[in-house]
């Protein structure tokens, strides 16, 4: 009896060691990145929003209201329904190479990637080509149509923009692809890491704090803004820097806002800058438990508002089910919060065209023609 339970003892210690040591190397694979050292951690701290050893917002920001309790967000999670679409996302597919070189347009890619072409310079957002949003394959996978681009699909850069290190806004596969077509990455403090870990080199990345104005090109400037959100890509979370930015061509004013819930940054970006031609904020897989990371859509056009934005481009769904509401509810809840607000919203399907000059452009309702 007692060499069988020392046997037993021999198998489950081995056991938890086996798991910890795999887990241990898993999180240290290439996917997960690397986190801020050497010089680049030296900047981090001289950071005025670096305290504590990790980024802060500029308000107190817990990622749960405790509105509800832990039992409560998982009961809601099993009930949810319709989480994904049954149906294929509609879609078109516009040739990026085949481009006017003059026109300034816009291509959505679902969630929040998307390709923008404007006096001459091309830009890509946030791009997540792999098919998922997770450290593993087999989770947070991309409704089925919304995956019709790939890397291969994408023309040669001059900017390649990454909000924050998260898996659905920094994809490994996506940017290892990308890199021999990527002329600078513009990100925000720490997030370099991740890119130089994966054959990104230093003169390539330019990497700003909230408030930094980097000139890009002739008539070309960013201006790296606040976030009210979080960071990590693994077990030490706001390492790096979350941030939204501004984008100031010859001809256009554009508001890239990442993820993040709504705070005074808003209206303070809006009396710095003035007027932007074009707003593009997160809307969707939101919840009223973590409201103060991810903005409801009622707080979208209100953003908008802060902004004055001539136009309202809603990002952050149709791809991934991150959040427990069905897939089409954020652009039914923001059109139907938007005929009391009136803005101007930029709707399109993934890889139709946006002028972007064309502020009367006009847009069908495509996500009420599948369920």
């Amino acid at each position: 009896m007692k060499k069988k339970t020392g046997r037993r003892f021999i198998m489950v210690f081995t056991t938890l060691i086996l798991l910890a040591l795999s887990v241990f190397l898993f999180v240290r694979s290439a996917k997960f990145g690397k986190l801020p050292s050497g010089e680049r951690l030296t900047r981090i701290e001289k950071s005025t929003n670096y305290r504590e050893g990790k980024f802060q917002n500029l308000n107190p920001t817990p990622q749960m209201t405790n509105e509800k309790g832990g039992f409560a967000i998982f009961r809601e999670m099993i009930s949810a329904k319709n989480r994904r679409p049954h149906q294929s996302i509609p879609s078109v597919k516009t040739d990026l190479f085949e481009l006017k070189p003059d026109e300034n347009i816009l291509v959505w890619f679902g969630h929040s990637s998307y390709f923008m072409q404007i006096d001459g310079k091309k830009f890509l957002v946030d791009p997540v080509f792999s098919g998922n949003a997770s450290p593993v394959w087999f989770m947070i996978k991309s409704f089925k149509g919304s995956d019709i681009y790939t890397p291969d699909d994408i023309p040669e850069l001059d900017y390649l923009v990454i909000t924050h290190d998260h898996w659905d806004h920094l994809d490994y596969k996506t940017v290892k692809k990308l890199k021999p077509k990527v002329g600078k990455v513009i990100t925000g403090l720490g997030v370099g890491a991740h890119l130089e870990r994966w054959g990104y080199s230093p003169d390539m990345i330019l990497e700003s704090d909230w408030g930094d104005k980097t000139i890009l090109d002739n008539g070309f400037t960013i201006n790296t803004t606040p976030a009210r959100h979080f960071s990590g890509r693994g077990p030490n979370p706001n390492k790096t820097l979350w941030a939204s930015f501004v984008l100031q061509t010859p001809s256009l004013r554009i508001f890239i806002g990442g993820d993040g819930g709504y705070d005074t940054h808003f209206t303070e970006i809006g009396n710095e800058f003035g007027d932007f031609d074009l707003v593009i904020f997160e809307n969707g897989q939101y919840n009223a438990s973590w409201k103060l990371i991810h903005l409801m859509p009622d707080q979208v056009l209100q953003a908008a508002k802060d902004l004055n934005a001539k136009r309202v481009f809603p990002v952050h769904n149709s791809k991934f089910a991150l959040a427990n509401h069905a897939w089409d509810t954020p652009l039914k809840a923001i059109t139907a919060f938007n005929i009391e607000a009136k803005q101007k919203l930029v709707t399109p399907k993934i890889g139709e065209v946006v002028y972007l000059d064309d502020e009367n452009q006009e847009f069908s309702k495509w996500w009420t023609t599948i369920h």
